[in-house]
């Protein structure tokens, strides 16, 4: 994937951009999520979620961390770091399992707080604030 960038003008294209993108993953896909708060990562995972047919309501694992929804025989694993402070809180929730697994697809918002543990190979999508309530989403593959 070179690097994409798309403009949504809305809550309802943000989401729709992730039901689009979920049509591109497949098992062992890490998608690692940046921005500000409210630029829209959550409403993203909502329709990515949504684009592989998970039927559960998402809403964001902000206080425990981490919420996985079957997929058939794999899961799909949605992380927020945004109240993790250290790599040592990282390991001990069994999130760098998560991320090594081949069978799961992993979405995690606030990614730079992986640090060391964040793995070499994963779609990096950074969200930004544009004027009159859009939002700029970049899309990058790093391998």
């Amino acid at each position: 994937m070179e690097k994409k960038i798309y403009i949504t003008k809305s809550s309802k294209e943000t989401k729709e951009l992730g039901f689009n993108f979920a049509k591109i993953l497949k098992k062992g896909d890490i998608v690692c999520l940046y921005g500000n708060l409210g630029t829209g990562k959550t409403t993203f995972v909502q329709g990515l979620a949504e684009g592989l047919g998970i039927k559960s309501r998402i809403i964001s694992p902000t206080f425990i961390i981490v919420r996985s929804y079957k997929l058939g025989v794999r899961n799909f694993y949605h992380i927020d770091l945004y109240r993790i402070d250290d790599k040592k809180s990282i390991k001990d929730l069994g999130i760098e399992e998560i991320v090594n697994s081949p069978e799961n697809i992993v979405v995690i918002e606030w990614a730079e707080k992986l640090k060391s543990l964040m793995p070499a190979k994963r779609i990096d999508v950074k969200f930004f604030y544009e004027k009159d309530n859009a939002r700029k989403v970049a899309f990058s593959l790093t391998t």
